[in-house]
């Protein structure tokens, strides 16, 4: 997986997102827009999981983490739509805001859709970001995306981390690049952490948790999922993790990996059997 051959997106798979996209953009107006809006919004939940990892000690316990991914902005989901989340998430008060990847559907212009709720963001610890595959739909790839996150402050994690100081102790938050269109390199976005200090790992992928794991990651964040997005009594017809991770917790020896549902959704404005999810994730030590 590390520092695999990058994956970028073929010309047909460019092509034909991109006429779903500006089909769904035609359909996506006025009454219809505001409709589809309200009704994804209801199938929204917020929800507080509670994580208890085996290190941390002071540095985590009680730490709330919001977690948001899966956007998918432009593609059934407008600027109100991220401004009311945002709006939730700001009276959350959570003391570090990750957001997972999949912000933008396919289109260099819909990062315009984010720039006001994301200036309504703050957490004391920071924003951070991470990019997902969609993100690399677009001509210029992350560019971009990623110049209107830094413009309101987000920071990028793409295979290198940080150290986050919480009540006297520290811990290490890194991120990593995107499986499918990137170069995940979960070795480089470690370096620089001390010796058994606490790690954060934000992956819009899931399946980086088989890698990060033996690394000794406490605790990862990962979405592209959508729990699914279309699931009949728990199962879903399509896939978008290899090794069964789905939706919710998952646990490899003291390795743990958290997956959102995500917030919006992509091809079609439908949920099945899965709602979207804004986690506001805290968590507590063994130590």
């Amino acid at each position: 997986m590390t520092r695999t051959e990058r994956r970028r997106p073929s010309r047909l798979s460019r092509v034909t997102s991109r006429v779903l996209a500006a089909v769904s953009g035609a359909v996506y107006r006025g009454p219809v827009r505001r409709a589809l809006g309200r009704a994804l919004a209801a199938n929204r939940d917020v929800t507080r999981p509670r994580l208890e990892l085996v290190r941390g000690g002071a540095a985590l316990a009680g730490l709330r983490i919001a977690f948001l991914s899966d956007l998918h902005a432009g593609n059934y989901f407008a600027e109100g739509d991220w401004l009311r989340v945002c709006e939730l998430v700001a009276r959350e008060a959570p003391d570090l805001v990750c957001l997972g990847g999949d912000l933008v559907n396919c289109w260099e212009r819909e990062v315009e859709l984010l720039r006001k709720g994301l200036g309504l963001l703050h957490a004391p610890l920071g924003l951070f970001a991470v990019p997902g595959n969609h993100e690399y739909q677009q001509a210029a790839e992350l560019r971009v995306w990623r110049a209107a996150l830094e413009d309101a402050g987000v920071e990028i994690l793409v295979n290198r981390g940080r150290r986050l100081a919480r009540g006297g102790a520290s811990f290490w938050l890194g991120g990593v690049d995107d499986l499918r269109r990137g170069l995940p390199d979960v070795a480089a976005a470690l370096r620089g952490r001390a010796e058994g200090e606490p790690v954060l790992l934000l992956s819009h992928h899931p399946d980086v948790f088989a890698e990060a794991s033996q690394f000794g990651v406490d605790l990862q964040l990962s979405g592209h999922t959508h729990g699914g997005q279309i699931a009949f009594f728990g199962w879903a017809p399509v896939s978008h993790s290899k090794l069964g991770f789905v939706a919710g917790p998952y646990a490899r020896g003291a390795s743990q990996l958290y997956v959102g549902r995500g917030i919006g959704t992509t091809f079609v404005p439908l949920r099945i059997g899965t709602r979207g999810e804004i986690p506001i994730l805290e968590l507590a030590t063994r130590s």
